[in-house]
């Protein structure tokens, strides 16, 4: 077999592969950057690629991050967008000097490599993608760097516009300059609320409050409110947030027309999960993280971890220099790898990090007390269907007939997971792909079992890993044979028939709708 012909197609489909990069290092935040200048200066052609800036379409669907429609008309425009970019990320210039191939609004929306059930690649495949075309690229080693996405924990009237992520807001401001909010309130006092608190404060945005359901430390200058739970949202937008205590007592009403859910952060894994790297869930690193040993090396040979990515801390959210360090660890690694001379660097130990699972269970605890609470916002499935494991409510059904279901007799025929409970209620479904509900669905599902987080499978992630517009995947480059052959697939003479014809037991495939290929 020739490496990279199909060997299922008769018309030797081959794959169109537009580069060979030695070393493909995805995410251009502290740590990709340091990983790419790194990999350069010890001699390896690199290619750094970085989602950013965004559609503003993904925007409005909160992709990558949580942006809750608090995003200013000037993101439509990509290039003001790029200039931002650059002038947020000024290490970038260290990137062009050491002669990274940088690609800013590029896309990674899905990588292929061999396994059971793809045996011709020619290589490992990266898909990349902007707003106008798809290719197809492949690399011999790559570093994941892609940071981590935001935390969705539901409260009552999370679903309104202006409830953005903690990652969300930091974009809005600093890497994007478009936020339109003028005054903030803070949900989390943990590391990830207290990062909010500076960047807002470096934007000169006035920040209404912290409030969290567990204690909080005093802050200068800013109302603190421990122990207290989000009892509602005023107006169709946002225009203020009631909380009270778990026991409904000092409730009171705080006026803003932005709430930033800052709980937490969680691991962008999705790559990962793609390349068949193996996973485990740690609570104190934020959840799902891939597998590595110190330099950042995964499960799979030439696949690297790099920043928060590789598990959440709240030393690396406080200082960027930690991600920095680990990208040129990953770096360093790689280019051992490929034979070339580099310093050999493990990484320093941690301090402690406190159980982030416990924080988040017990933000929803508090909250995840109401019936109809949207959990998925994209579909709209609400608690009760979620516990109840009810098809969705635009579907006509007969509702005595799930009377008796919920999730406790479903676990009673087996291990429950997302998968299986995506598939029944559509939550985690939707064009958001998960990233608002996967991590609650997650602990909602323990909890309701009474078991540990971790024992709840990762749901799978499937490329696309981002949402495409049909034109872009269209604009893809199939190679000549494909484009001559096209009708050839897989070498299934019956294809032709319509299923109300009886299929010759003897048929061999018809060349005449394939001129040029033998039988």
């Amino acid at each position: 077999m020739v490496a990279g012909f199909d060997p299922t197609s008769i018309a030797r489909k081959n794959f169109a592969v537009e580069d060979h990069v030695p070393l493909v290092v995805i995410g251009a935040g502290p740590a990709g950057i340091a990983a790419a200048v790194e990999a350069a200066n010890l001699g390896l052609r690199v290619m750094l690629v970085d989602e950013h800036p965004v559609a503003s379409a993904l925007m409005g669907i909160d992709v990558p991050w949580m942006f809750g429609e608090r995003m200013s008309a000037a993101v439509q425009n990509q290039g003001r967008m790029l200039e931002h970019i650059v002038a947020a990320r000024p290490a970038l210039q260290a990137a062009f000097d050491a002669g990274v191939d940088v690609r800013l609004g590029v896309y990674a929306w899905s990588a292929f490599v061999e396994g059971p059930t793809s045996k011709a690649l020619p290589g490992p495949m990266l898909g990349l993608a902007d707003e106008e075309r798809a290719w197809f690229i492949r690399f011999d080693r790559i570093i994941v760097a892609a940071g981590a996405r935001d935390l969705g924990l539901a409260f009552p009237g999370w679903d309104k516009p202006g409830v953005m992520g903690a990652n969300g807001f930091a974009a809005a401001t600093s890497l994007y300059g478009a936020f339109t909010g003028r005054r903030i309130a803070i949900l989390g006092g943990g590391a990830a609320g207290r990062e909010t608190i500076r960047q807002a404060q470096a934007a000169g945005i006035e920040i209404a409050g912290v409030i969290d359901v567990a204690p909080i430390a005093p802050i200068q200058g800013i109302p603190t409110h421990p122990n207290h739970r989000i009892t509602g949202v005023t107006g169709t937008e946002v225009e203020a947030i009631t909380i009270a205590r778990p026991d409904g007592t000092g409730a009171q009403t705080i006026a803003c027309d932005t709430i930033v859910l800052a709980v937490d952060v969680v691991p962008t894994v999705e790559m990962f999960d793609l390349l068949a790297c193996a996973t485990k869930f740690n609570g104190t690193s934020g959840g799902w993280v891939p597998v590595t040993d110190p330099t950042g090396r995964t499960s799979r040979p030439g696949v690297y971890a790099a920043g928060d990515c590789a598990g959440i801390t709240d030393a690396a959210l406080a200082n960027p220099t930690h991600a920095e360090a680990a990208g040129r660890r990953a770096a360093r690694a790689a280019a051992r790898d490929a034979g070339l001379s580099a310093p050999d660097d493990l990484a320093p130990p941690e301090p402690p990090t406190p159980d982030r699972d416990q924080w988040r269970r017990a933000w929803l605890a508090a909250h995840a007390t109401t019936p109809d609470l949207p959990i998925c916002r994209c579909e709209e499935v609400p608690l009760e269907d979620l516990l109840g494991v009810r098809p969705p409510r635009y579907l006509a059904y007969d509702a005595t007939k799930f009377e008796t279901r919920d999730l406790r007799s479903l676990a009673a025929e087996g291990p429950v997971n997302q998968d299986q409970v995506k598939r029944l209620t559509r939550a985690g479904m939707g064009p958001c792909q998960g990233r608002r509900c996967r991590e609650q669905v997650q602990a909602l599902l323990a909890m309701q079992g009474n078991q540990a987080t971790a024992s709840v499978p990762m749901p799978s992630y499937r490329a696309p890993l981002r949402p495409l517009p049909l034109s872009v995947l269209a604009a893809f480059e199939e190679s000549p044979e494909v484009k001559q052959e096209w009708t050839a697939w897989f070498g299934i003479a019956a294809q032709w028939y319509p299923h109300w014809e009886k299929v010759p037991d003897d048929l061999k495939y018809e060349t005449r709708w394939n001129p040029g290929v033998e039988e």
